[in-house]
């Protein structure tokens, strides 16, 4: 079996779902079920005996290696992470205890785990390390996308974060051997995603009639990966990537935050239509966030080349798959919806007065 961490997040549990719908090896998912993480995500998992769900924190190194050991998996995929820009600035102390601290706690107890591994068990063993294109900083417009070895350059406490751990599991590959595979992702979408990154967020206030706001002039531009891309590329990053190894995974998708919600307002213009006009009349600016980077975008050519993965989702396809999930799942949004993420959302946007 595999140990996957954050599997009830929203990229974990979209592969956890993907993963099982295509093998019958087994998962042991943990996640601390933080406000991001949902159960309900699996719901269709219940009874599954493949799926072992434990609740548990990362950080706690000793319950982490008790688990390993009592379950003797093949391998770690780590998507366990506080993920969302704003929260990372608005309180910067969570990130460092879950993106540094318990990526920390995790490899010391996959270190432990894996010397007590003999043979083929211990040379087939990874551990596959998920992170973000944020770690390079931002870009110019002219300026080439992000590869394997742009120097890192973080901007939020979010990215700086996982910059951290990035360095922490290359050292334990250079160190001590372990065999580790990174995976550096651009910006995702799709099913599952928790209300507050852009995408599900203007869906969301959308069709409650609420303000659609952007930040700034809505130019800041992003490279967009639907999600089930990038599970599969992180399959094939488990079952055919070199240890030691970092592969980027974009979507060859640059677009404007502004474009991606005007092309928001067209779809649902077009399947689930309003009265009044367009949705697009609820766009409103606010002020921007403060270091907002401006642009990223992502050379995926190396794990194309070596691994055999390209995207099969354009923006157009994955995009509008998108916009019916959220249609279908309207019970979803509005259980995550809870009184917390309303406070959030509340503190993240009281003081920016749109235009």
């Amino acid at each position: 079996m595999i140990f996957v961490t954050g599997g009830a997040g929203f990229i974990g549990s979209n592969f956890v779902l993907d993963w099982l719908a295509q093998s019958d090896e087994g998962i042991v998912n943990v996640d601390k079920l933080t406000y991001a993480g949902n159960l309900d995500n699996l719901a269709s998992l219940r009874g599954d005996q493949r799926h072992r769900f434990v609740r548990g924190d990362i950080c706690d190194g000793g319950a982490l290696l008790a688990l390993l050991e009592q379950h003797r998996p093949r391998a770690i995929v780590h998507f366990a992470a506080e993920s969302h820009v704003d929260r990372s600035i608005h309180g910067p102390a969570e990130f460092i205890a879950t993106n540094v601290n318990g990526t920390f706690a995790l490899l010391e107890a996959a270190r432990a785990y894996w010397n007590g591994l003999t043979g083929e068990e211990e040379s087939g063993f990874r551990f596959v390390h998920i992170s973000t294109d944020e770690v390079y900083g931002t870009l110019g417009d002219n300026d080439a996308p992000f590869t394997e070895t742009t120097a890192y350059a973080p901007n939020s406490p979010y990215s700086a974060s996982k910059a951290a751990s990035d360095h922490l599991v290359r050292a334990y590959f250079h160190t001590y051997g372990l065999p580790t595979v990174t995976t550096n992702c651009s910006n995702n979408y799709g099913p599952w995603q928790f209300p507050e990154k852009l995408i599900p967020l203007v869906m969301a206030n959308a069709l409650a009639g609420k303000p659609l706001p952007i930040y700034g002039d809505g130019g800041q531009i992003r490279d967009w990966l639907y999600v089930s891309d990038h599970c599969a590329a992180v399959r094939r990053a488990l079952e055919a990537g070199r240890p030691g190894q970092v592969y980027n995974v974009g979507g060859w998708n640059e677009m404007k935050n502004i474009d991606v919600v005007r092309a928001l307002c067209d779809i649902l213009d077009q399947v689930a239509p309003k009265a009044g006009g367009s949705y697009a009349k609820q766009i409103t600016f606010v002020p921007d966030r403060p270091g907002h980077d401006r642009r990223y975008a992502v050379d995926a050519s190396k794990i194309e080349r070596e691994l055999g993965w390209k995207p099969i989702e354009t923006f157009e396809t994955g995009i509008r798959k998108t916009v019916q999930w959220y249609l279908d799942h309207q019970d979803w949004v509005a259980d995550v919806q809870s009184g917390a993420y309303l406070s959030w959302v509340e503190q993240n946007y009281a003081n920016r007065e749109g235009n």
